[in-house]
């Protein structure tokens, strides 16, 4: 688990990784003239881009409509029903009939040609592991706007061209796209936060503080050494009192705890991989006995490593047998 690459590690990768995040883009629609179009709240975190033309955004809860321009993208976050449309008052096509039976990743709405219409929209979702969702969706704003027209866009604007560019019939279009939903994904965490924008305490904020970057790496990349508050302050460059105020206040938890809460996390991945018995996790993350690691997993977890690793196993068998019943 510790970093042997020889690459810096990087806290906001870390727990991209941990959380198994996956952008996927998933298609869009094209329109003309008078539309509109009403979503159901999505389940996950949902984005959408505005590649061709402008529309209105209005978000169920909010006062007023969001303008999108060509070049903007939406990371809607909050479980929300939305409406898209050239014109709020038209009478709105709903999602689920639209985009049912489609062959296509793109619907024409009227039956506008893609290649004609005046506005084109891609969208898709971030997929979490269910154990880490939290990380991310519960730290996010309710919705972030990235301006097309704005400086910190300019990488955005590079993504959606060669979105555009991926056809089905291209070799490797399929994990090329998912790759590029990844990097958009990315792209829009940057771009909110070279704008100045704020995120909730908690993980996703720590790993994007720049302050605390050089303590993170420290703890990321050895999770298992018996990490001292003023070492950690010291890589900071601040003072203990300064670095654990600090730290509170963006991680929602004081650096030791962190600390103790990150190695759970790792505890939980290799339990879902299967790629250590408990007595060397135990070892490979600082404790000193299995039972002394066991106990701070019951504590973290709520479960002990056994129990954890045993509903593992009953979770992939109903999984299994949910997937062999879909498949008749």
């Amino acid at each position: 688990m510790p970093n042997r690459s020889g690459m810096l590690n990087d806290p906001l990768s870390d727990v991209l990784k941990l959380a198994n995040v996956q952008s996927l883009v998933t298609g869009g629609f094209a329109a003309s003239g008078q539309w509109a179009i009403r979503f159901p709240a999505p389940d996950k975190i949902k984005f959408f881009a505005a590649v061709r033309g402008a529309c209105w955004l209005q978000l169920e809860g909010e006062a007023s409509p969001l303008r999108l321009e060509p070049g903007d993208v939406i990371l809607l976050a909050a479980k929300r029903n939305f409406v898209l449309a050239s014109d709020l008052t038209a009478t709105p096509h709903d999602s689920h009939e639209l985009f049912a039976g489609r062959s296509e990743p793109m619907v024409a709405v009227d039956g506008v040609a893609i290649a004609d219409a005046d506005v084109v929209q891609i969208g898709g979702h971030v997929h979490l592991h269910h154990s880490y969702g939290a990380l991310l969706a519960d730290v996010l704003p309710t919705y972030i706007h990235v301006h097309g027209a704005a400086p910190e866009a300019q990488a955005l604007r590079w993504i959606l061209d060669q979105l555009q560019r991926e056809r089905a019939d291209l070799p490797g279009s399929s994990l090329a796209t998912m790759q590029l939903g990844y990097l958009l994904f990315i792209q829009v965490l940057r771009a909110h936060l070279a704008a100045g924008g704020a995120l909730r305490a908690g993980w996703l904020r720590a790993a994007t503080d720049a302050r605390l970057a050089p303590a993170l790496r420290l703890i990321h990349g050895e999770p298992g050494r018996a990490w001292r508050l003023d070492q950690l302050a010291r890589a900071a460059a601040m003072s203990r009192t300064s670095f654990a105020t600090h730290f509170k206040a963006v991680a929602g938890e004081a650096p030791l705890s962190y600390l103790t809460r990150w190695r759970m996390r790792l505890a939980e991945q290799a339990l879902r991989r299967g790629d250590a018995p408990v007595a060397t996790l135990a070892e490979t993350l600082g404790y000193a006995s299995e039972s002394a690691f066991s106990h701070a997993f019951k504590r973290v977890v709520g479960l002990s490593p056994r129990h954890y690793g045993e509903q593992l196993r009953d979770r992939g068998a109903d999984d299994a047998a949910r997937a062999a019943v879909d498949g008749l």
